[in-house]
């Protein structure tokens, strides 16, 4: 879409992303899990990086879950996080979270949340501000972004980052704990998403292959804790990548959790006439 790709900062940071989403803001680390009462136990008899690798498979399997999402950005010394809410359908790839960004740098206002919709291969974002209707809907091509909408949107799409551990090249059991009193087992490892891409359902090929080639490097350092379904509780990921007017790399931390597997996800693509055709202004 024509102006949608922003470099959006937030002003006190004085940290740029280039990226049609919500901000180009900086984004935070999500909750942690309590080892209090863990399972104990030696390690899986598995081979790490095979049961890694099936989590995406584990999660369609699933169904739906809800989900929390926190991403932190730095840069410079300044941090800022962005939190998100909601459901995910895994068996149709849609999800509906509610966004909330930081507060306004001057204070003066709090930010209203941005409902965004993800879909295979789309971004929409509803009170997407900048000159956006609030009634209208903003639609991001994923495949078109540079990181492709692993962090534009201020969220990582829950099985986009199941998809990333599809290219594990190592993994290694941590340890037996809980996540929200279920109990998970702990692997920390790398991927490298120019693999995940070629081996990523078709869908996320493409939005992949775009973060392969738009992050300083291809390797992601995660840690990722399964319950004995082999399902996600929590994975963490840490990207890197360079703004196109700053040397210095910009860290990401994204954290997902999912619970509540089977709860009811409808979610409905906004109709062509609800789609905002216009420029949205710089901000």
């Amino acid at each position: 879409m024509a102006g949608s790709r922003r470099q959006l900062l937030g002003r006190r940071a004085g940290v740029g992303v280039v990226a049609a989403g919500v901000v180009g803001c900086l984004w935070g680390t999500g909750s942690g899990c309590a080892p209090s009462g863990a399972a104990t136990g030696g390690p899986p008899a598995e081979d790490a990086v095979e049961v890694v690798e099936k989590a995406a498979d584990a999660l369609v399997e699933a169904g739906s879950s809800k989900a929390r999402t926190s991403m932190e950005m730095a840069t410079g010394g300044t941090r800022v996080t962005i939190r998100g809410e909601g459901v995910y359908d895994f068996a149709h790839r849609l999800g509906r979270l509610k966004v909330v960004l930081p507060e306004d740098p001057a204070g003066a206002s709090a930010r209203q949340p941005i409902t965004e919709l993800l879909a295979p291969g789309a971004l929409y974002m509803k009170n997407r501000g900048a000159g956006v209707p609030p009634d209208k809907w903003v639609r991001v091509d994923t495949a078109t972004l540079s990181d492709g909408n692993l962090v534009t949107g201020g969220v990582t799409d829950p099985l986009a980052a199941a998809e990333v551990l599809r290219g594990t090249r190592t993994a290694t059991f941590v340890k037996r704990t809980e996540v929200a009193g279920t109990a998970v087992r702990h692997y920390r490892g790398t991927a490298d998403l120019a693999v995940a891409a070629r081996k990523a359902g078709e869908a996320d090929r493409g939005p992949l292959r775009a973060a392969a080639k738009g992050f300083a490097t291809a390797e992601v350092p995660f840690d990722v804790y399964l319950d004995d379904q082999g399902r996600i509780r929590k994975i963490r990921h840490r990207f890197s990548f360079v703004n196109g007017q700053q040397e210095t790399p910009v860290a990401v931390a994204s954290t997902t959790l999912l619970y509540d597997f089977g709860a009811p996800a409808d979610v409905r693509l906004p109709e062509a006439q609800d789609i905002y055709a216009g420029r949205i202004a710089e901000e």
